[in-house]
């Protein structure tokens, strides 16, 4: 006679699943993008050619893949452009901090796609990286 033993294995909902390794942005040239990045949140540069990785302080991983047919998304739209992705970057705890990485970010290559803050009750700016990307430069709570 053969036993058998049942296990009731228990999960705890509150515990992840996996661990965020890095977020990955596509683009035509992927050290160009991330040198872009590296001169806006810092890190060290990983580069593969058509794979770069950038370290940034606090062990964030931002890659940079190589695409030649990328097509940039459309700010701001809902159809099949739209943005699927950005970055929310906080840029300081004052305007004039958040006018200095304007003046910064725009003089690295950025382009600006949506500037209008609201007289201020919107803590945030949107503007495009050079491969087109959607990216904000954030107002510090």
């Amino acid at each position: 006679m053969t036993e058998t033993t049942e296990t009731t294995e228990t999960t705890n909902p509150t515990e992840p699943v996996a661990r965020l390794r890095n977020v990955v942005l596509d683009c035509p040239d992927p050290r160009a993008l991330a040198e872009f990045y590296a001169a806006i949140i810092g890190g060290t540069i990983e580069d593969d050619g058509d794979w770069v990785d950038l370290v940034a302080p606090g062990r964030v991983k931002v890659s940079f893949q190589r695409v030649t047919d990328l097509r940039p998304p459309r700010w701001p739209h809902s159809d099949g452009d739209a943005q699927q992705l950005h970055l929310d970057l906080d840029a300081g705890r004052t305007d004039a901090e958040i006018d200095a990485a304007q003046e910064k970010v725009l003089a690295l290559g950025a382009r600006p796609l949506d500037l209008d803050d609201d007289g201020g009750k919107r803590d945030f700016r949107v503007y495009a990286d050079p491969a087109g990307h959607p990216f904000c430069l954030c107002k510090i709570p």
